[in-house]
């Protein structure tokens, strides 16, 4: 599996092969990432405004990867193994900490030059099914203290998605339950207040969902019936206007029958298709739609780089203003 990346590279997030420099920070085509590719077992990609984590995982072990920004370094940091994150199981990434899930434990390390600092600690019971950070045993991890906020254990969580000021969390019978900042229409309640508990999202009631994901503005949820995304959020016409959505509104990918898994970043949004193509719509400013321009769509829109690479795409990640693809050569028809 190979990663590629396109959208803001100010911190040298992405070092495609080959290159030493570059002359913009905008990429508005899918690059190779070298570093990420080769891996015995898998990698798996977060990434935050300055930043990437790739969790590299090995029948030898797992470790953390950081490329971009580090806070009280000169220079980008180039793909540093962080020795801290031997055996962690996941990672998350924001401007300032990174979280590390172990078996047994949840770790938060201030990231800075030269020398990691842990700040925050706790113990994870181990017995029970695993979850996906930014859920842990009993509650969820924040990307700024307090670290550990609690969550009701009758929700039944399976999935969390964080955006930069709401949270979306869906449950294991398929419920949508968003909090937080609602100043953009992102918890999906028809209004545009906030929400201190977690409120269910009322008109996706008795729709299944399976996915969810949460940008700075706007969260999207993918069905298990209709197999459309659905966006609960400001619809992004243009640079310079913004309309808000406050109730989820079905979102028409053309000659799309199902979704396999979906991302928000800021101000944009990727959905990977059953067949392994990417569609990509929102603000492309910094070219993080993958088209070859830097401009802003409503509508879903196919990245051509990876058909006419013959390339199926399994996953993407978006950070805020770029995003992250892991992809496989097309299994060729037998002649």
């Amino acid at each position: 599996m190979t990663w590629f990346g396109f959208g803001f590279d100010g911190f040298g997030q992405m070092r495609p092969a080959g290159v030493s420099g570059q002359a913009s920070c905008n990429v508005n085509t899918p690059v190779l990432i070298s570093d990420v590719c080769g891996s015995e077992c898998g990698v798996r990609v977060r990434a935050s405004w300055s930043s990437r984590a790739d969790v590299h995982r090995a029948r030898c072990g797992s470790h953390v990867c950081v490329s971009g920004f580090v806070s009280g370094s000169s220079e980008e940091d180039c793909g540093a193994v962080l020795p801290e994150s031997e055996g962690c199981t996941d990672a998350l990434i924001s401007e300032r900490y990174l979280t590390l899930s172990f078996t047994d434990r949840v770790e938060c390390w201030e990231i800075q030059h030269p020398q990691n600092k842990l700040v925050w600690k706790r113990e994870q019971d181990n017995t029970g099914h695993a979850v996906a950070l930014p859920l842990v045993s009993g509650g969820y991890i924040m990307p700024k203290p307090p670290f550990f906020r609690p969550l009701c254990s009758k929700l039944c969580a399976v999935s969390l998605a964080l955006g930069s000021e709401h949270a979306v969390l869906l449950t294991s019978d398929g419920t949508v339950y968003s909090w937080g900042s609602g100043s953009h229409g992102q918890l999906g309640h028809g209004a545009l207040t906030s929400q201190e508990e977690p409120q269910v999202v009322e008109a996706l009631w008795g729709v299944p969902i399976r996915a969810v994901s949460a940008g700075n503005w706007h969260s999207a949820s993918v069905s298990r019936n209709t197999e459309q995304p659905i966006n609960e959020d400001e619809k992004k016409e243009a640079d310079v206007f913004i309309s808000i959505q406050a109730f989820p509104a079905l979102v028409d990918v053309p000659n799309v029958s199902e979704i396999s898994s979906i991302s928000c970043g800021s101000r944009h949004t990727a959905a990977v298709t059953g067949t392994g193509d990417l569609y990509t719509w929102g603000w492309g400013h910094y070219g993080q739609l993958g088209h070859g321009t830097e401009n802003s769509t409503d509508e879903p829109t196919l990245v051509d780089y990876f058909p006419s690479h013959h390339m199926c795409v399994k996953d993407v990640i978006c950070g805020l203003w770029n995003t992250f693809v892991s992809a496989v050569p097309k299994e060729q028809p037998p002649s």
